[in-house]
């Protein structure tokens, strides 16, 4: 248990600026361990992005409130996905070969690619939450809205997070010259196992139980149709993936699921 217990929190310090104990460190073996609960990382910071609208609709627009939100979720992981996001799009934007794309990919500076592609993602999840926030407005505030609501943002984090973990299992980390040098760099040496990602599938697809119809479990196809696309993307430029391109995973399918989510309840 306190094996697990540290695990957790190596979770916590690796992928969130939330404070851990000092006893925490980034240990290959502890880092290892602690990507079954990438998920429950998502249930943290969608939590708490779902609380903040809850705490702040009653008294403020729903613009103000998402971008509240919004802002809050990036402050609590340290724009970690969305870094990885531009710079992947960075590095498959500008680069030919694949060392290039390698090579681009782990140069912190910001490119055209990069901004244009937050530019595109950022303002289309916040449109897409604003939709949610008024379709569960319908409700008028009763137990179904604060439930639905809060289902909505814990469900985007942790199933678009349990998605970018799948790669552990289905794809070979990208190298060059033998040499690993992203952000997964101590997790990439080997693949998450069956227990391990068992556990990950549970905390990943169980906010969705929030729901009251379970329709909602369709949304699931498009988000497992857009990482296996990403992931022959990466095959075959790369090779396999990298943190950054996990990342970029992250925030896409984060999105793909907010828009799921709309189409579905609109015509359910």
């Amino acid at each position: 248990m306190k094996k697990e217990i540290q695990a957790f929190f190596t979770a916590v310090m690796f992928y969130t600026r939330i404070p851990c104990p000092s006893w925490v460190d980034h240990s290959e073996e502890y880092l290892n361990l602690s990507r079954k609960y990438f998920p429950m990382i998502g249930w943290i910071v969608g939590g708490i992005s779902g609380l903040i609208v809850l705490l702040f609709l009653n008294f403020l627009s729903v613009k103000i409130t998402i971008f509240l939100s919004m802002g809050i979720s990036m402050l609590l992981t340290g724009g970690f996905h969305e870094d990885g996001f531009a710079d992947t799009l960075d590095g498959f934007g500008g680069g030919w070969t694949k060392e290039k794309i390698l090579s681009i990919m782990k140069d912190s500076r910001l490119g055209t690619y990069g901004v244009l592609g937050l530019l595109i993602l950022l303002p289309v999840k916040f449109l897409a939450l604003m939709e949610l926030v008024n379709w569960a407005k319908g409700n008028a505030y009763s137990f179904e809205f604060y439930q639905s609501l809060l289902a909505c943002f814990i469900s985007g984090h942790a199933i678009s997070r349990y998605m970018a973990l799948t790669f552990f299992k289905t794809h070979q980390y990208a190298k060059l010259n033998d040499t690993i040098g992203s952000k997964s760099k101590p997790m990439a040496k080997e693949k998450i196992n069956n227990m391990d990602l068992f556990v990950a599938t549970i905390t990943g697809l169980l906010p969705l139980a929030l729901f009251q119809n379970y329709i909602v479990f369709l949304v699931l196809i498009p988000c497992f149709i857009t990482k296996w696309w990403l992931g022959r993307w990466f095959n075959k430029w790369i090779g396999g993936f990298t943190g950054d391109t996990l990342g970029a995973v992250q925030q896409i399918t984060e999105v793909i699921f907010y828009l799921s989510l709309l189409i579905i309840w609109k015509f359910s």
